[in-house]
């Protein structure tokens, strides 16, 4: 496939989404931006969101993390599962009666404006680099396969990236993307579903076979139990990935600014553990097309592709897909994914920000009328350049697998959201508000630290993504110690 043939293939995608923004941003108000009006059908909002959670990263990183993660992932994946439920019945219920536009506000309503600013804090710098994660793997695509072969460089990938998003949701905002993220979402199930298909056609099996060849064993380890101090330890995974859900879904004001365009708390719920079970399967699908990624690779010569010299597993799907050979099909189809997974996480996360920004840092609501739709439209453009900045830095700075480096992440930046959500909601302490933001990063360095202490110190346990839970339990600590002894307040949520 062409890159003039990709090229094309964007610029079809790009115009269908345009014309979903025409129809769901003729009000252009602030209201239908952040909340859609609060009308979105549920089970739209739940398609719509497994695209969303899964993103570029998953439509490639995961995949091209098999041959050193094997299926260890999943029990990443299954502590996802049950972070969902926590989300659905114990955040969702305090959202909805407390009719929040930014859910960073029941920190100004539980403790103070320092906690609010703190939270919305940690959920922006968390956001922009998730997003940034996110658009820069499909960045690395777009440059290793369309826009190196017509000499354009990187950097401007990357602007014209963050340009469609913002063409397509500076009207609409939220009520757009509910839409959108249906329609990408399907395209990459789709992608995947296919792509599995025409590789197993090529290899001659079934998906029997494939399940029950001796190929697939070397990458078929599911459980990692052997030994505790392992960072890919079951329980330290489960673990992680419970609290990595809670945070990075019912902490986030991107994921839960989609479930609080739902009509009722009800809907809100239904949405959540449907799409949690869904994307569950999905992501297991995700690993099986790795493996098999991998399998085909070994038994045709296809060696993995170089980036800066250095080979890039994540850039193995799309070399399969894209250059050996089997069909302009699976390549349109593999385009079609990966724009898709890629833009219906970053679209969200932009508006988010914008979302976040307005209201939880410019107090936006409380602004004369005429001005509050001139100062989101300037936040949202402020907030794509802001991407376009992080991104082009990645190119840079970033030296491992994206998912990887992601999860990582996750484990500084929303810990003290879980800190300081967990202690508002499970104890009615008031606490010293203006002591915050010394708590929360306190909180951060200390797991900097501990994070890069040698595991030879440790007895050779070695850390993973239990850092988050582990960051939260400092953050909570640190309120305690600054808790207003003797003054107790009922739970906003009680």
């Amino acid at each position: 496939m062409s890159a003039t043939q990709i090229l094309l293939l964007i610029g079809a995608y790009f115009l269908v989404l345009m014309i979903i923004s025409y129809f769901t941003g003729k009000n252009d108000s602030n209201s239908d931006f952040f909340k859609a009006g609060k009308q979105s059908p549920w089970y739209l909002v739940a398609f719509g969101m497994v695209g969303a959670s899964l993103s570029g990263v998953t439509f490639i990183s995961v995949p091209g993390w098999i041959e050193a993660s094997q299926f260890g992932y999943m029990q990443v994946v299954l502590g996802y599962l049950f972070g969902y439920f926590v989300v659905a019945f114990v955040l969702l219920p305090l959202y909805y009666k407390l009719n929040l536009t930014s859910i960073y506000e029941y920190l100004l309503d539980r403790f103070g404006t320092i906690s609010h600013k703190t939270g919305a804090f940690f959920f922006f710098v968390s956001r922009v680099l998730g997003a940034a994660f996110r658009l820069y793997l499909v960045a690395i695509v777009l440059q290793q396969f369309v826009f190196d072969d017509l000499g354009i460089r990187f950097e401007f990938t990357v602007i014209i990236s963050i340009l469609l998003i913002w063409i397509y949701t500076n009207r609409g905002g939220i009520k757009t993307i509910v839409w959108t993220d249906t329609l990408q979402t399907l395209f990459m199930i789709l992608a995947v579903v296919l792509s599995v298909l025409f590789i197993l056609d090529e290899l001659n099996w079934t998906f029997g076979e494939f399940l029950s060849s001796a190929e697939l064993e070397p990458y078929s380890k599911f459980l990692f139990t052997d030994s505790f101090l392992d960072r890919n330890h079951f329980i330290k995974s489960f673990v992680g990935g419970m609290f990595v859900t809670i945070c990075m879904t019912g902490l986030d004001q991107d994921m839960m600014q989609k479930n609080l365009t739902c009509k009722s708390l009800k809907d809100a719920q239904k949405n959540m553990v449907s799409f949690s079970i869904v994307l569950v399967a999905v992501t297991f699908l995700f690993m099986l097309l790795g493996a098999l990624l991998f399998i085909y690779a070994n038994k045709n010569g296809i060696a993995v592709p170089l980036m800066d010299g250095q080979p890039k597993t994540d850039l193995l799907f799309p070399e399969i897909a894209l250059n050996s050979g089997l069909g302009k099909t699976l390549a349109i189809t593999f385009m079609l994914g990966l724009i898709a997974a890629a833009y219906s996480s970053a679209d969200s996360a932009l508006t988010s920000l914008t979302t976040s920004f307005c209201v939880d840092f410019l107090n936006v609501e409380k602004q004369e009328e005429a001005n509050q739709k001139k100062i989101r439209k300037r936040t949202h453009i402020a907030m794509s350049v802001m991407l376009i900045i992080v991104i082009i830095s990645f190119k840079y700075i970033l030296n491992r697998n994206v998912i990887d480096s992601l999860l990582i992440v996750a484990g500084y930046t929303y810990g003290p959201l879980l800190g300081l959500f967990a202690f508002g909601i499970f104890t009615k302490h008031k606490i010293k508000d203006s002591y915050v933001w010394i708590v929360a990063v306190l909180s951060v360095v200390i797991i900097a630290l501990v994070a890069n202490i040698p595991s030879a110190y440790l007895g050779g346990y070695v850390v993973g993504y239990e850092l988050l839970p582990l960051n939260g339990l400092l953050t909570f600590f640190g309120l305690w110690l600054i808790r207003k002894k003797g003054v107790v307040t009922p739970n906003i949520d009680q």
